[in-house]
């Protein structure tokens, strides 16, 4: 795979995402916040401060995750649709630099988006004269970018095999699963069933284990102290490694696909 080649072509799905207006999200986030920074300091009046805090990170973990899963669903069957692909792997383009970049381009714009959403989010806070914790907030906003990155690897893996409505679907199942996994192993011990406790185990080792990379309670709450250093590295390794291995799998499946 060449390196050069690959960030080339995902310069282009950048462009070519930040051209879909995508940017124009970075403006409705700034309304969702206008408005619900007049709501919520109109109806609560003791923890308007905590509830400020999250309504931001939770509105730019939807946003995020919107974008993500219907624009990474459809990246490489648009390029199937189009025939397009047909012109793309005719050229000196490996099929592995093709999912690549699509991976890379993605996740440029959530950068961008969750940068300009998070300075957005901190004048917000500054002008509504809320205290709030910045490292901690900062570290939530690093770890929602890792999150949604991984999200991505698994749209663009569903996206490959399968039409971009099933892998929509898919895609927000395997968000709302892998948040609450530790959850359904507990509610698989509770139901002292032995096939429903195999196939909830099953899952948990299979799906992602997207709560190691939410902060947001924590850093909004405090309902526990942030993970130790050493906590934080092994759960952003786990969300590289977990995107790597489905980029992989990806790129298997590619392969072996007839056009």
């Amino acid at each position: 795979m060449n390196a050069s080649r690959t960030f080339v072509m995902a310069k282009n799905v950048f462009q070519e995402v930040i051209r879909d207006r995508v940017v124009y999200i970075i403006a409705f986030y700034a309304i969702i916040l206008a408005v619900g920074n007049r709501a919520i300091f109109e109806f609560a009046a003791t923890t308007q401060d905590k509830i400020f805090l999250d309504f931001g990170l939770a509105a730019m973990n939807i946003i995020g995750l919107i974008v993500v899963v219907f624009i990474g669903t459809g990246l490489v069957n648009k390029e199937i649709e189009k025939r397009t692909i047909l012109m793309l792997i005719a050229k000196p383009i490996s099929r592995s630099e093709f999912i690549t970049s699509k991976y890379l381009g993605l996740s440029g714009v959530l950068a961008v988006l969750i940068v300009a959403m998070t300075a957005i989010y901190l004048v917000f806070l500054q002008l509504g004269k809320v205290s709030y914790p910045t490292t901690t907030i900062l570290i939530a906003v690093l770890f929602l970018f890792l999150q949604l990155t991984l999200i991505t690897a698994v749209a663009i893996t569903l996206g490959v095999f399968t039409s971009s409505l099933i892998a929509t679907a898919l895609t927000f199942a395997v968000y709302l699963i892998g948040n609450i996994t530790q959850d359904l192993v507990a509610l698989g011990r509770l139901s002292q069933n032995p096939g429903v406790e195999r196939i909830i185990q099953g899952l948990y080792l299979i799906l992602p284990n997207l709560s190691r990379l939410d902060l947001k309670n924590d850093a909004v709450y405090g309902l526990q102290a942030i993970p130790d250093t050493v906590t934080l590295i092994g759960n952003a390794t786990y969300g590289l490694l977990y995107s790597f291995m489905l980029l992989a799998i990806t790129i298997f499946i590619f392969l072996r696909r007839e056009f």
